[in-house]
């Protein structure tokens, strides 16, 4: 019995190191991603002979995860048996289960999961999902992961936007919201789901982001009120002025690192994630300054801004904006939860007319 556990687990083995390898082929063609960190299936630790259960498995990854300098090496370990058995988190298991040894089947995605993992690829991309407010969006790299602060970014929105399709200016005109930048479409999805009379237009300059996009606007049913563009905001913007005009808000969470901060980044971001939803250039305002020369154009009367940014940058766009966008008017500052200059709101003030395309 002892010598089948040992050729059972050897067959493991071997299937998941072949199963990493692919994954590794698949993606490494993807923008030079993955090329100097691949697994080799060495790199996991051996399973028990006798077997091995769920909570067993949870610790020992997490020790793995640990000495290998993975990063939150409890949650990772907890997210993806968690996912194994269709839970979000472990807590939500009965516990007999996991108690319980794992069927060959499961240890064998296990193994394969945390290997990945072990790679430094970000957990959202190794359970192929993550939960954005209400939603679970479908995850894979390079597209941008939404993160917390996003969160709170919609929420702003979602207040000013109830108001004005409600009871306040506007509540009578359909209304409808621009995403530039939308990665995996969370901020658009949720805006539309929790606001029906909404529509929405989102774009992104990675083909990648519009097809994840597109997937999960069809996985909440929302695809007929969102119009997705593969569209380059730096290089496209005549064809995004002709598709969008009278929008009563233009949301975005650009790539706004200042580049010199990109290689500090973890190998998580670094390796994985797209660069170009990352790096805003020299001073992280380069996609910025674009999507603020263009909004007078594309927004109506008193139509809003708003964008999630460094914190170093709220003072710089200000003055900024005063300075070479005569139309944008300056609203306010938010912070996130930790006190830090996130968000920043601008509105149209005048009225639109004829524009000479300057983009300089």
């Amino acid at each position: 019995m002892l010598w089948l556990q040992d050729c059972w687990t050897k067959v493991v083995l071997q299937n998941m190191g072949l199963a990493v390898a692919a994954q590794f082929q698949i993606v490494s063609g993807q923008k030079g991603l993955w090329s100097s960190h691949a697994v080799h299936s060495g790199s996991a630790p051996a399973l028990p002979a006798g077997g091995i259960t769920a909570l067993e498995a949870v610790n020992l990854w997490k020790r793995h995860f640990a000495e290998r300098g993975v990063t939150e090496p409890d949650h990772s370990s907890h997210y993806i048996i968690a996912h194994l058995f269709g839970a979000k988190t472990l807590e939500s298991l009965d516990q007999r289960r996991l108690t319980e040894f794992l069927s060959p089947e499961k240890t064998e995605q296990m193994w394969k999961l945390c290997s990945r993992r072990l790679s430094r690829m970000p957990v959202q991309y190794v359970i192929e999902e993550w939960d954005f407010r209400d939603l679970t969006l479908k995850m894979r790299p390079p597209v941008f992961i939404p993160r917390p602060e996003t969160e709170e970014l919609v929420e702003l929105m979602l207040t000013d936007l109830e108001m004005k399709l409600g009871t306040g200016v506007g509540a009578d005109a359909q209304q409808t919201c621009l995403e530039v930048g939308c990665g995996s479409g969370a901020i658009s999805l949720s805006l539309l789901t929790s606001l029906p009379q909404l529509k929405a237009i989102a774009l992104d300059q990675s083909q990648d982001a519009v097809d994840l996009t597109g997937e999960n606007a069809l996985r909440f049913g929302l695809q007929d009120r969102l119009q997705i563009h593969h569209i380059d905001v730096m290089k496209d913007a005549e064809t995004l002025l002709s598709l969008c005009s009278d929008v009563s808000a233009l949301v975005s969470n650009p790539p706004y690192l200042f580049s010199e901060d990109m290689t500090t980044l973890e190998p998580e971001i670094f390796q994985f994630e797209d660069h170009a939803a990352l790096d805003g250039g020299k001073d992280g305002l380069k996609v910025i300054k674009q999507i603020l020369t263009l909004a007078p154009q594309i927004l109506s009367n008193h139509g809003r801004v708003y964008l999630e940014v460094d914190p170093r940058h709220p003072l710089l766009i200000q003055h900024w904006v005063e300075e070479n966008v005569q139309e944008m008017h300056y609203v306010e500052t938010r912070h996130d939860i930790n006190g830090r200059p996130r968000f920043c709101i601008l509105r149209k003030e005048k009225s639109n007319k004829e524009h000479k395309l300057d983009l300089d």
